[in-house]
């Protein structure tokens, strides 16, 4: 039988440089021999990036908050019965760019408090949490100004403004608190190599 392998999942509000990390991350573990699955939310698998589209682009009043919430969660169902579960049945350590968490933040307190909502369909579709989530930790400001300065098209949430991102970042930090034994705050605001080590020091620690 093979091992179950880990899962670890990325979050920080916009900006912060957790793709960048998680990514960095799934490098250095392939370069040591690890069976890696680089994955992001939403999207992941076919089905789910066709909803990524629907999501994160146009108007940011294009879709009501309880519309937003299913399709979400309709995308990660997806992801994780295509390309979550099946790595991890594997063997293969799976990071994932976002996950339930920002689902928990965005949807849960954007326009109004729907996180009741989110967690009532979290155990019913979804019932997984990471075994890792590693919170990459930056000031909203400075996180705005990145995310916005991509000029991408993919900026629907980064539309809502800075009070969303400031609550945002209070949001993750006190699920953070609430949740000590599987996640893991980094300082995002730190030169990006040294926040690499961090998050591969933490990431080992975990994988031992």
């Amino acid at each position: 039988m093979t091992a179950p392998g880990r899962f670890i999942t990325f979050e920080g509000i916009d900006g912060s440089g957790k793709s960048t990390q998680a990514r960095r991350l799934a490098e250095t573990l392939k370069a040591q021999g690890l069976e890696v699955v680089l994955t992001r939310e939403p999207g992941g698998s076919p089905g789910a990036e066709e909803i990524r589209r629907l999501v994160l682009e146009g108007d940011p009043d294009r879709w009501s908050a309880e519309t937003e919430i299913l399709l979400f969660t309709a995308a990660r169902r997806d992801h994780l019965e295509r390309t979550i579960e099946p790595a991890l049945a594997a063997g293969k350590t799976v990071i994932c760019d976002r996950f339930a968490d920002s689902t928990r933040m965005y949807q849960g307190l954007s326009r109004g408090d729907l996180r009741d909502l989110v967690d009532k369909l979290h155990i019913l579709m979804i019932g997984r949490e990471p075994d890792l989530t590693i919170l990459i930790d930056m000031d909203p400001d400075i996180g705005l100004s990145r995310a916005l300065g991509r000029q991408g098209t993919e900026e629907r949430f980064e539309s809502f403004g800075a009070d969303l991102q400031h609550r945002m970042r209070a949001g993750f930090l006190d699920l953070a608190a609430a949740n000590p034994d599987r996640f893991r705050v980094i300082d995002g605001a730190a030169d990006m190599d040294v926040v690499a080590e961090r998050v591969l020091e933490t990431a080992k620690a975990e994988l031992v």
